[in-house]
């Protein structure tokens, strides 16, 4: 028997109502494949997919997922689809599912694939129900294919954060990135594993910094070598035997 998701209410009446946004230079950017697009259009496109799911900047490269971009540039998938394997991606379980709880897991995935914060805890535990009778990949199926998702999103724009600008409120809702990727409970796992991330690990030698940690004393070493080594080879070239 399949267990429906359990109802639960919108935590305000803003929700209710259609996004307002007023025109600055802060306005989102929409993605959508709704029209034809350039080769740098759409890899920006792509590019903006990876930021919503991943929630990272920097690292990209190490997600990339070449097969699902190759089918989507050739329109045999839809962007909806591209999310969908992004987030069931093993990269996506790696460095999200499997760094979380079930709890943190629906939010992360509420605000990157819904574009919104969870209602409350309601909302949290019927959609960790879901996670946990039926896995991931059906847990993404149900946000994907839920009416909330279609209507703001379709099937060709890449999921953004949406917020309301409301009277007497200089800005919208502060941006969904601020949430670290996993919480301090897995950090504490990772300490008593014994990795020790209360010091710095990594130390670099002087002589591959020296602006950073070379000292006199090791300048003056240095060129004692330097001196030493250049007085054997004149020695042994000049200096007749």
């Amino acid at each position: 028997m399949t267990i429906p998701v359990l109802t639960y209410n919108p935590t305000s009446q803003n929700v209710r109502v259609a996004a307002l946004d007023v025109g600055n230079s802060e306005a989102l950017n929409v993605y959508s494949t709704n029209s034809s697009l350039q080769s740098q259009e759409m890899d920006g496109l792509i590019y903006a997919a990876y930021r919503q799911i991943f929630n990272e900047q920097q690292t990209i490269a190490h997600y990339r997922q070449r097969f699902l971009e190759s089918q989507l540039r050739s329109r045999q998938i839809t962007v909806r689809d591209f999310i969908r394997g992004l987030i069931t991606a093993d990269s996506f379980r790696r460095c999200v599912y499997d760094c979380n709880n079930n709890y943190r897991f629906v939010r992360l995935c509420v605000q990157r694939i819904l574009g919104r914060d969870v209602f409350g805890q309601d909302e949290m535990r019927a959609w960790s129900i879901v996670l946990a009778t039926k896995g991931l990949t059906e847990f993404v199926d149900a946000l994907l294919d839920s009416e909330e998702y279609l209507d703001a999103f379709g099937d060709d724009t890449v999921p953004y954060q949406r917020r309301r600008i409301l009277p007497q409120r200089g800005i919208g809702e502060l941006p969904f990135a601020r949430m670290a990727r996993y919480g301090p409970e897995h950090l504490t796992k990772l300490i008593e594993l014994g990795h020790n991330y209360t010091k710095r690990s990594f130390k670099p030698n002087w002589w591959e910094f020296p602006k950073a940690t070379a000292s006199p004393v090791a300048y003056v070493a240095v060129g004692l070598i330097v001196f030493s080594v250049v007085y054997l080879v004149w020695a042994t070239t000049v200096l007749p035997t």
